[in-house]
């Protein structure tokens, strides 16, 4: 009955942020603002082009819409709150909306996890077998596929938020980030934490390891069917087809391991640095990696190039 009493007189979250730094705050609030500016038009315009274009309705652009829908649904749920805790001299969060944020940043990350190796299993039958390739990506499979990855996306998050939300908060409510990321969350509960770090330590070898495994694998054999492509011409062509999609998978897999992988400062004196690079890399990870996945597949692949131009010619002619 205390734990329970305890729990809900937590009515809010303080989120640190960068206010130790108020100097870096307002340099921030103008590359953060503007990072998200361009994530909505870049993320905008390939979900216009990939719908309305219909050289564009295939297996492949199908998925690129929806990561370019997932990148937009991504940092809607937290950019907003990061912009408003630059201004804000106390920056709060309230419970239900900390919940609610960190549901959806986990849940939009699993899905895109997911859904590169969907990615990557196109872009193995397209190059490895291109003759089958119309009847195993049919739209009864792509379909289906994509919105699996957002059910296992959802589905995961709801089991880890869910098992935080149960967790006793004795009164601390700082939260030493930028958003209710739920890490930072679970080091506020004054009870046993160990089966959040196994359930935590589950999803991350099924969201992560698994789909980090699958594409590895994908690109080995299509690596292998592209040296065995006799012309240069044809190899090129070949590369050309998947060249976006590894450099999405490289940027985004790359800052993760960049995030977790990093040796953590052993002298006090550095902690402080340490732990503002900590903040600004998963600001990097939250926002530059979004805004990166529209640009590498337009500089990529001429197809959506084309699409552009056209919509952009039939707006000035129509006006």
């Amino acid at each position: 009955m205390e734990n329970a009493n305890q729990t809900v007189s937590v009515t809010e979250f303080i989120l640190l942020g960068l206010s130790a730094h108020p100097k870096l705050e307002k340099t921030f609030f103008v590359l953060i603002l503007l990072m998200y500016l361009v994530i909505l038009l870049g993320n905008g315009i390939l979900i216009l082009v990939t719908a309305l274009d219909s050289r564009l309705h295939t297996p492949m652009y199908f998925f690129l819409g929806n990561l370019s829908f997932l990148d937009i649904c991504y940092t809607t749920s937290s950019v907003p709150l990061i912009l408003d805790s630059f201004l804000t001299p106390r920056k709060t969060v309230s419970f239900s909306a900390c919940v609610m944020q960190m549901f959806l940043s986990f849940a939009m990350g699993a899905t895109e996890c997911v859904l590169l190796g969907m990615m990557a299993f196109d872009r193995y039958v397209a190059i490895c077998n291109p003759l089958r390739y119309p009847m195993v990506m049919s739209k009864a499979a792509y379909v289906p596929m994509a919105a699996g990855s957002w059910a296992a996306g959802s589905a995961a998050s709801m089991v880890q938020t869910s098992l935080a939300m149960r967790l006793p908060f004795c009164g601390n409510n700082i939260i030493n980030h930028f958003t209710c990321e739920i890490l930072a969350v679970l080091k506020l509960a004054c009870a046993d934490i160990s089966i959040n770090v196994i359930s935590m330590g589950v999803t991350n070898v099924i969201f992560l390891g698994v789909p980090v495994l699958f594409i590895f694998v994908s690109y080995i054999f299509i690596l292998a069917t592209i040296l065995r492509i006799p012309s240069a011409e044809g190899r090129k062509k070949a590369f050309s087809t998947c060249s976006a999609h590894f450099a999405v998978v490289v940027v985004f897999y790359g800052t993760i391991l960049f995030m977790y992988g990093k040796p953590k400062s052993k002298d006090p004196l550095g902690a402080d640095k340490q732990d503002v690079s900590d903040k600004l890399t998963s600001l990097f990870y939250g926002v530059v990696t979004p805004m990166l996945n529209p640009i590498i597949y337009s500089l990529r692949n001429k197809d959506v190039k084309a699409a552009v131009r056209d919509l952009v010619s039939q707006k000035f002619f129509t006006q």
